[in-house]
């Protein structure tokens, strides 16, 4: 295990607890919204450094973090036989996620309120939650691959 990737990983858990994100939430946050939310966020990671020299080290991350994610429902008390079927799940869901995110540069903003609304569709002000991923977006697009899972960032 990488510290790299422990710290990449703590930082999708710090950037998906983030208070500002639950304000237009239609009913109490639930596991399902912050794992969607994690979900969401790497997809965005892997999105903007998906390039050919970074095959490996974004394979390494992505087993990486959902080896965690299968920790983390194991923790919670799900038994070995749900967990498999959660798992693959929550795969599917991901990639789901990965292809509705990779033009989202190129969508306008009922098309990218659409996206969000269809990952998370508790959440009433999904345009703060275009807002938010826009900017997150840009930020990750600003930085290196290195710099970000060297760095620990605050949400």
């Amino acid at each position: 295990m990488s510290i790299e990737y422990l710290n990449f990983y703590n930082n999708l858990i710090r950037l998906t607890t983030n208070k500002n994100l639950y304000k237009g939430l239609k009913s109490q946050d639930s596991f399902s919204d912050r794992l969607i939310l994690f979900l969401i966020h790497f997809a965005f990671f892997l999105k903007v450094f998906k390039k050919k020299e970074n095959t490996k080290i974004l394979q390494e991350i992505y087993d990486f973090n959902f080896r965690q994610m299968e920790l983390t429902i194991r923790e919670i008390g799900y038994g070995d036989q749900s967990i498999n079927k959660k798992m693959k799940e929550y795969i599917n869901f991901f990639h789901f996620i990965l292809l509705e995110i990779r033009l989202w540069d190129d969508l306008k903003q009922d098309e990218k309120e659409k996206k969000i609304t269809s990952f998370l569709s508790n959440f009433e002000e999904i345009n703060n939650l275009v807002e938010y991923f826009d900017d997150y977006n840009q930020e990750l697009s600003k930085k290196t691959l290195k710099s970000y899972l060297k760095s620990v960032i605050s949400p």
